[in-house]
């Protein structure tokens, strides 16, 4: 008697409801995760208990195919339902519980949900979870032996310079130490050198590694890490191969104070090129005849100026002496005494003569022609 024959119809058990909870708990001091149900269907969802975390840390969950945890996720991200999946933080000890949609994952089966930290140390746990209805192939071969581990600690290498200080893209290199593990050699490994601000994913970029790693062998891995031009703040380069993630080095990277100053300096020197500009137009564009009457204003000449002025160019008199004050008034009493009034002269005299060098009239009261009794006559009586 079959199983399907022995179950009544009238007696049919949803899916999630007969299917027992599952639980992966690691060795004691890592996270561990338990589902509600190992099978559900696209459109449902499964509840995810975790323990054994870090205190007040946020994490991701996915459902991802192509996977089973002792290989972990194949592919990365790439083969998990990125869209549809949730983020929790766990609490002061460590534990959450959060429900988590059931979506297909763009990779066949066998598939797992994936739960990994967002920031600060590395940590992940997979759990087997089936979606019922989505394709099941087997997993890829893996490629050769031969298996990278890191040996010693990260770091990353360099300075930054002037250029950077203005705004250059910061550049670094990170170091690690890597050991073969596996039985086959490595050669060429191609890695993906991710850098992540705060919460965000890591930008994942291939760089190969020329050379080959033996059986047993380590060897010094050195690859160019950059960010943007302008980046600044606290970043995280990780170091991913095969699809697992190897290293993490935190990165903080000073704020490019060069560019702060080249707007202050920007928003000073601009005004006063501008004010400077305008003061040229307004005073090329002023009329003249302005400034001339303004020039005229200025050096006006003085009137004792303009009278030696005119004597050079003998088109003027002198102008007569002026009396100084009083002088009427005491000729005014002098007349009423009796006494005679002095005369004032009024004949101008010119600039080029004296009045004694008059051409007509002499100083001993002759004239300039000859007279009659002049000794030089002769034949005059």
């Amino acid at each position: 008697m079959s199983v399907a024959a022995a179950v009544p119809a009238t007696s049919a058990v949803p899916v999630e409801s007969a299917v027992p909870a599952v639980s992966v708990v690691s060795a004691a001091g890592k996270p561990g995760v338990e589902l509600s149900t190992s099978v559900a269907g696209t459109g449902g969802s499964v509840t995810v208990t975790g323990s054994g975390w870090r205190s007040r840390t946020l994490l991701m969950m996915l459902i991802c195919g192509q996977s089973v945890p002792s290989r972990g996720v194949i592919g990365g991200t790439n083969s998990c339902a990125n869209a549809d999946g949730r983020a929790v933080t766990t609490d002061a000890k460590g534990n959450f519980e959060r429900k988590l949609p059931v979506t297909e994952p763009p990779k066949p089966c066998p598939c797992v949900v994936h739960v990994a930290t967002v920031t600060g140390e590395q940590a992940a746990a997979d759990t087997v979870f089936t979606v019922a209805g989505h394709p099941v192939e087997p997993l890829p071969k893996e490629s050769g032996g031969g298996r990278l581990s890191v040996l010693t600690d990260t770091r990353l290498d360099g300075s930054g310079g002037l250029l950077t200080w203005f705004g250059a893209p910061p550049v670094r290199k990170l170091v690690l130490t890597v050991g073969n593990v596996g039985t086959a050699p490595v050669k060429d490994p191609v890695f993906q050198v991710g850098t992540s601000h705060g919460v965000f994913a890591p930008q994942w970029e291939e760089q190969q590694w020329r050379g080959t790693v033996a059986p047993g062998r380590k060897a010094l891995i050195s690859l160019p890490v950059e960010l943007t031009a302008g980046a600044h703040g606290d970043y995280t380069v990780s170091l991913r191969y095969d699809g697992k993630v190897l290293a993490e080095q935190p990165w903080g990277v000073g704020r490019p104070w060069g560019v702060t100053l080249f707007w202050i300096l920007l928003a000073v020197v601009v005004p006063a090129a501008v004010f400077r500009i305008g003061m040229a137009v307004v005073d090329r564009v002023r009329p003249r005849g302005s400034a001339r009457r303004a020039r005229r204003h200025r050096g006006r000449l003085r009137p004792a100026a303009v009278i030696l002025r005119l004597r050079r160019r003998g088109g003027a008199s002198t102008p007569p002496s002026v009396s100084p004050p009083g002088s009427a008034t005491r000729a005014a009493k002098a007349a009423a005494a009796g006494n005679r009034a002095p005369k004032t002269s009024t004949t101008p005299s010119l600039p080029w003569f004296t009045p004694d060098s008059d051409p007509g009239g002499a100083a001993d009261g002759q004239l300039s022609a000859p007279q009659g009794k002049s000794p030089t006559t002769k034949g005059n009586t």
